[in-house]
């Protein structure tokens, strides 16, 4: 049966591909002799997912993470067909051409999956804003923008902030924003370490969930002034995505992500084991994760209610045991939470681990198939400019498709050793999940066939895509700013 974002069709139809595109959908489509057919076998048919935020695989010269090869083949592996990369600017670089031309080279011919770009900028000048972010739009189709507003090396002023999303907003391209308030993080790092408190759980004591509700706020906030639509990525906490739900319930264009481990996983991995006492830096990622069951709760809600726009994996992961990876926390034997390397693996889990809790309310799923089709693929699609392309089954679309194999026939335990990127460890082993994709396909081609093979494309199979401007999915610019008279924006915007 093909799932779609709002509905789940009837299992009689067939997709017909040509070409790489989806030409058409119906009963009874014609065959030729040289027509390949394959058969779902009453699996579900979803559109390839869409994975919005994968790190810049920065660790893979040092030999400590993935790099476009591995982390590519791992998203094929999980049924994500498209990856979305970070390209990222140094508050040294004052031109974004040289650091994207280096990533090109860097991907170029490597990915197994299709996949862009955004850029993270850091050093945001006058240059940057008013002729380069222009020339990656309309050129390079980059058509979004990652900003911090935490990490002493990457963070950016409240008026850094305005000034991107104001010439963002005016190119169309979608601001992206890791919202942690940087100055109650530091405060409570220094007194934590003034106590000896350095261990890789208290990394979770370090970044509240008051840090991010309250940096939440204010982007949203920034972003009202402003009229400009963002989206704030990875949240984690109820106290932050109150304020989201607040400013959808006015309309405003606040778009929400979050990432799997904010449904599944809690603080308490952070903790040692009897035979480790570093084993939590594993799971050291930014927001941090949560201490209570409740607060996994709160996730699913807002997934399922629609708060959260988008579903990514968040895919940043260093190896445990490299010197150059997770172990950069430990210093003479002693852990220190504030070095060790945030991130975890999830790309090639993303999909399963939701899939997993998507269906029939009645039978125990917290979501709806469709909701899962929105979260993976049609709204990442929208939202970054590949609508028409990506995300989506119909004709004209990229054969873009997921083939799962019917539930009750495919449970299948996750073990880091059934995974295809080249971490050593999975923050998911022994978690068993309902399905696994049987077959990837990319563009009409299988490239995943978990029965004969499992990876069966190549690398290389995947092309870069160039990217429009992104869709506006939750409220509308253009809105009232609450408190302002009438027409006191015009005054100065």
């Amino acid at each position: 049966m093909q799932v779609t974002a709002s509905e789940v069709l009837p299992p009689a139809l067939e997709i017909g591909v040509k070409n790489g595109k989806i030409s058409c959908i119906g009963v009874g489509l014609p065959q030729g002799p040289q027509t390949k057919v394959i058969d779902a076998e009453g699996g579900y048919v979803t559109p390839g997912g869409v994975d919005s935020h994968l790190a810049e695989l920065r660790f893979s010269q040092l030999g400590a993470g993935d790099n476009w090869e591995t982390g590519s083949r791992s998203a094929i592996a999980g049924g994500t067909t498209t990856i979305i990369a970070f390209v990222s600017q140094e508050k040294t670089d004052d031109s974004l051409i040289p650091v994207l031309k280096d990533y090109q080279t860097k991907s170029t011919g490597q990915s197994y999956s299709d996949y862009g770009f955004h850029m993270i900028l850091t050093n945001p000048n006058k240059n940057i804003l008013e002729k380069e972010l222009p020339m990656l739009a309309k050129g390079e189709g980059i058509t979004s923008v990652k900003l911090y507003m935490t990490y002493e090396p990457m963070k950016l002023s409240d008026r850094q902030l305005l000034d991107i999303m104001t010439a963002c907003r005016a190119l169309g391209m979608t601001t992206m924003i890791h919202a942690e308030n940087s100055d109650m993080i530091d405060l409570i790092i220094e007194r934590l370490e003034a106590r000896g408190h350095t261990e890789p759980y208290f990394h979770a004591f370090a970044r509240p969930q008051l840090a991010e509700a309250e940096a939440s706020y204010r982007a949203i906030c920034l972003a009202e002034i402003i009229d400009a639509p963002v989206l704030l990525v990875h949240m984690s906490s109820e106290a932050a995505l109150q304020h989201v739900r607040a400013a959808q319930g006015r309309l405003l264009p606040i778009h929400a992500e979050t990432c799997p481990q904010y449904l599944y996983l809690l603080s308490e991995k952070l903790k040692k084991t009897e035979d480790d006492h570093y084993h939590g830096a594993k799971c050291v990622c930014s927001p941090p994760l949560r201490h209570e069951p409740s607060d996994l709760d709160c996730l699913w809600q807002n997934v399922a209610n629609g708060t959260i726009t988008t579903f990514s994996s968040d895919h940043a992961p260093s190896k445990y045991s490299v010197p150059g990876g997770k172990r950069l926390g430990l210093i003479n034997g002693i852990p220190k939470f504030t070095k060790i390397p945030n991130g975890l693996p999830g790309v090639e889990t993303r999909m399963p681990l939701l899939f997993n809790r998507a269906g029939r309310t009645e039978e125990g799923n917290r979501i709806t198939l469709p909701k899962f089709v929105q979260v993976t693929a049609t709204n990442p699609a929208k939202l970054y400019g590949l609508d028409g392309i990506k995300g989506s089954i119909a004709p004209g679309y990229d054969a873009d498709l997921v083939i799962w194999s019917p539930e009750k026939e495919n449970s299948v335990t996750i073990t880091n050793n059934m995974l295809h990127h080249d971490i050593d460890y999975t923050p998911y082993e022994g978690m068993t999940v309902k399905s696994w994709p049987r077959y990837t396909i990319l563009r009409g081609n299988v490239i995943w066939d978990r029965d004969n093979g499992g990876l069966v494309g190549k690398m290389g199979d995947g092309k870069y895509l160039k990217r429009g401007k992104g869709q506006i999915l939750n409220g509308r610019t253009g809105n009232p700013v609450k408190g302002m008279a009438t027409g006191e924006r015009e005054h100065w915007a």
